[in-house]
């Protein structure tokens, strides 16, 4: 490991790990509505779901309804690491220096989202690129289990079983 890829993965575990400490002051309430999905979240997944499901007839409830389900199936250790992926992508402390969004969610481009999710897919940092690679497959996975993506993509949907 040369001297400059040690500095950035000491900056990110330094910056990741405070945030872990301040993880556990996070609000774990449920938004209204939700199960699992809080209202610090909403704002992240409302910029995030337009850019990675560009180009499918996915709907903004739908992916938050579906996703929030799946999140409330999750075991207690797999929902603390998805909470602490958003909480790290929420705070302010965090949110600027990691992903290049200085502003709130809410007001971030298209183009500033598409250079945020680029930054992590491509980063040194491993820890960063696991979380564009989780980011990534819930919002997937919460589109692709919906019956109106079977049907966008051309597929009938799971075989019916008859008792």
């Amino acid at each position: 490991m040369h001297r400059r890829e040690l500095l950035r993965f000491s900056l990110g575990a330094t910056v990741f790990l405070g945030t872990a400490s301040l993880v556990g002051c996070s609000q774990q309430t449920p938004s209204s509505g939700y199960q699992v999905l809080r209202e610090s979240d909403l704002p992240l997944l409302r910029a995030l779901i337009p850019v990675v499901l560009a180009g499918t007839q996915a709907t903004e409830a739908g992916v938050l309804e579906t996703l929030d389900g799946k999140l409330a199936a999750l075991s207690p250790a797999m929902l603390k690491l998805t909470r602490q992926l958003f909480d790290v992508l929420t705070l302010p402390l965090t949110r600027g220096p990691l992903t290049g969004i200085w502003g709130s969610w809410s007001t971030a481009s298209e183009a500033q989202l598409q250079a945020f999710l680029e930054r992590w897919r491509t980063s040194s940092l491993n820890l960063l690129r696991q979380g564009h690679s989780s980011l990534l497959q819930l919002l997937s996975m919460a589109w692709y289990e919906r019956p109106e993506a079977w049907a966008a993509c051309g597929y009938p949907g799971p075989p019916r079983i008859n008792p």
